[in-house]
């Protein structure tokens, strides 16, 4: 039997980092090729098109969980990348709302899939600006921790000594065996986090008893919802900051992710914009590809989005 092909799963809460992480893994001059498979929360995928795509093949899933309406889809892709030679290596970023264990369950099964591939590790990237916030809202924040056989706790940067030392000490209490390594902007070596047959079963069966039987409970945060934005007509620029700055100023506390390509009017560029809460960056990035129409696709993920009139305001934004 071929040897298996190991698999890491990529999981963090909302705009924790995940996509950065991945571009870095797949730019670094590592040699190895790896198959991509990104899960977005909403119907419309803005990931994908953020991800260097390099020599690498990403299959995008939309309009699900990737632990709920789609694992067959994730089944499927796997059973056709096992025909593939030359694979080094799976990576799945999950959405940030997503429970990891029922993702891990798959590869145990599924007997195909346990077959040829093997769970190197789950990932978990956190946020040490926002993660205090996350856990204390959401059930998923804390079950992405709790399965983590890595901790990634990025943007350190960002905090002084004292909240990162309270926020990982935050970590340890709800997963002590996961090894935490300290990052900004994900600047890992990717020897510490690929490769290193890290994933417990044991550990897992510990945490949940029942991880490997069929019924494992998976629960979403009914309050969490998303909206999706689209437009052909360019965004006036001034206008467009004026009302996003102000959306994530006033109602940040609500916005948990927000995420867009942009085409500014008199701008050859894409513009990228992402959002954390009241947190935003914003910057060029790249030509606009010439065999697809310059589109405006933004996305907002978080509670109270009917609220908010989202919809007028970004209407109002249209250039003339």
């Amino acid at each position: 039997m071929s040897a298996q092909i190991p698999v890491t799963v990529l999981t963090g809460f909302l705009g924790a980092g995940k996509t950065t992480l991945l571009n870095r893994i797949l730019t670094e001059n590592h040699g190895r090729k790896f198959a991509v498979i990104i899960n977005e929360f909403g119907e419309t995928g803005i990931d994908n098109d953020l991800v260097t795509h390099a020599d690498e093949e990403v299959f995008e899933m939309n309009n699900g969980c990737i632990c709920c309406t789609v694992r067959g889809d994730l089944i499927r892709i796997i059973g056709g990348l096992m025909k593939r030679k030359g694979l080094d290596g799976i990576l799945i970023e999950t959405t940030g709302l997503a429970d990891p264990a029922p993702v891990a369950q798959t590869f145990y099964v599924d007997a195909d899939v346990a077959a040829r591939t093997r769970l190197d590790a789950i990932l978990t990237v956190a946020d040490a600006v926002n993660l205090s916030t996350h856990l204390d809202e959401s059930h998923e924040a804390a079950e992405q921790i709790a399965f983590a056989d890595i901790v990634l706790l990025n943007k350190t940067d960002l905090v002084d000594a004292e909240t990162l030392t309270a926020v990982e000490a935050r970590l340890r209490a709800i997963n002590p065996t996961a090894k935490i390594i300290r990052t900004a902007r994900c600047d890992v070596d990717l020897d510490q986090v690929l490769g290193l047959k890290a994933f417990e079963l044991d550990r897992v069966l510990e945490i949940e008893p029942d991880f490997l039987t069929e019924d494992h409970a998976h629960e979403h945060d009914d309050a969490v919802t998303s909206i999706s934005l689209h437009s052909d007509v360019p965004m006036n620029p001034d206008a467009f900051q004026m009302w996003f700055s102000r959306l994530l100023r006033e109602k940040g506390q609500d916005l948990l992710r927000s995420k867009g390509i942009i085409d500014m009017a008199g701008e050859d560029q894409r513009y990228v914009v992402q959002g954390v809460h009241m947190l935003m960056d914003g910057n060029l990035l790249g030509p606009w590809p010439t065999d697809k129409p310059r589109q405006t696709r933004l996305v907002f993920i978080g509670r109270n989005l009917a609220s908010m009139g989202l919809r007028e305001g970004f209407e109002s934004c249209k250039a003339a």
